[in-house]
């Protein structure tokens, strides 16, 4: 009977387990492919006549990592294929029972991860249509003569966008003006402006 291989990553797009079964003939003799079902993702199997080249989709840091193996490693082990950036297993082959294990702890610890980068990335917008809608008036005045400015006299800033505010800082003498992008009235207000002016402490 021909043994089986189960192949088994997390999709980088949607999040969900992937597995899937192949036979060492079938590997051998030809290409395999295992995708995820919202089809933006697939892991590659690829067979040279002495290694094999693996093409795993990480669903920890969104790369594609390759790795070489050896037949009888793919053949006859259960074992896993590391993300480098994240230090933590990727992708995982051997018995379906064992791939599925490895699966759900990994699928486990990529969403605490994903939890934590939320909790301690606190810019994503309040309102992203909105922010959009607010960054796209930033730019249209910024284009203009002399669009943004500070009481200074200098015209070289920088843009930092928060979670539901846009700050504009003067890099000359530091001062800072805050706009607002949490409701309409603040698109409102920036809409009926020609120009900007940071206003100065000098």
């Amino acid at each position: 009977m021909d043994t089986m291989v189960t192949f088994g990553y997390l999709c980088p797009h949607c999040g969900q387990m992937v597995m899937g079964s192949r036979s060492i003939f079938a590997l051998e003799a030809s290409n395999a492919t295992v995708s995820c079902d919202c089809e933006k993702s697939s892991l590659q199997v690829q067979y040279d006549g002495e290694q094999y080249h693996i093409y795993v989709p990480c669903g920890l840091c969104g790369e594609t990592h390759v790795a070489k193996c050896s037949p009888t490693r793919v053949h006859h082990t259960d074992m896993g294929l590391g993300c480098a950036k994240t230090k933590q297993f990727s992708c995982f082959i051997g018995e379906e029972g064992t791939v599925e294990k490895n699966l759900r702890e990994l699928a486990i610890l990529a969403d605490k991860e994903h939890q934590q980068q939320q909790a301690e990335n606190p810019e994503n917008f309040s309102d992203s249509a909105l922010m959009y809608e607010v960054l796209s008036e930033l730019k249209d005045i910024a284009s203009r003569p002399h669009g943004i400015t500070c009481q200074c006299g200098a015209e070289d800033y920088g843009i930092a966008v928060r979670r539901s505010t846009v700050d504009i800082t003067c890099h000359s003498c530091g001062s800072k003006l805050r706009i607002g992008a949490a409701t309409d009235d603040d698109l409102d207000n920036l809409c009926c402006k020609m120009t900007l002016v940071i206003p100065s402490g000098l």
